[in-house]
């Protein structure tokens, strides 16, 4: 029982990560270059987020900059 378990997990591995090979043609990298494809598509949702991070944390920025706004690195 206990192999029959390995070897249906592996499997399972086998195809999950044959999907992450396969090679993006340069003309469908544009399709997933596009802004609804985002992480975040909706920016009043990014913004209203950044500033909710920003209100509790106390400090402006620190979004993309080590260290944040606060002056501590």
């Amino acid at each position: 029982m206990n192999t029959r378990n390995a070897i249906i997990l592996a499997t399972c591995f086998v195809l999950l990560g044959s999907g992450c090979a396969i090679d993006l043609k340069p003309w469908e990298r544009g399709v997933l270059a596009k802004p609804h494809m985002s992480v975040e598509p909706d920016p009043l949702q990014r913004t209203i987020r950044e500033q909710v991070v920003t209100s509790k944390e106390s400090s402006s920025g620190g979004f993309s900059v080590v260290g944040g706004g606060c002056g501590c690195n």
